[in-house]
């Protein structure tokens, strides 16, 4: 299932980081890398919150939903 349907607090293993390949990048570069644990912190006017690798990031529903955790 894509980040986006993820409840706050839920935490869920990164499976699949999809986009094209500069968008892979970037997030790759963020931390989400399939096998990570991330956690939604919370989700406000469009942009989501989430603990990975020990930092909190905000990304937008567009990004969060090309990350696919199980």
């Amino acid at each position: 299932m894509p980040l986006t349907w993820m409840k706050a607090g839920e935490p869920g293993t990164i499976k699949k980081v999809g986009g094209r390949e500069d968008t892979r990048r970037f997030l790759e570069n963020l931390g989400f890398t399939a096998g990570c644990v991330v956690t939604v912190v919370s989700e406000m006017s469009g942009n989501i919150i989430v603990n990975v690798k020990n930092a909190r990031i905000a990304i937008g529903k567009d990004m969060a939903n090309k990350i696919l955790v199980q």
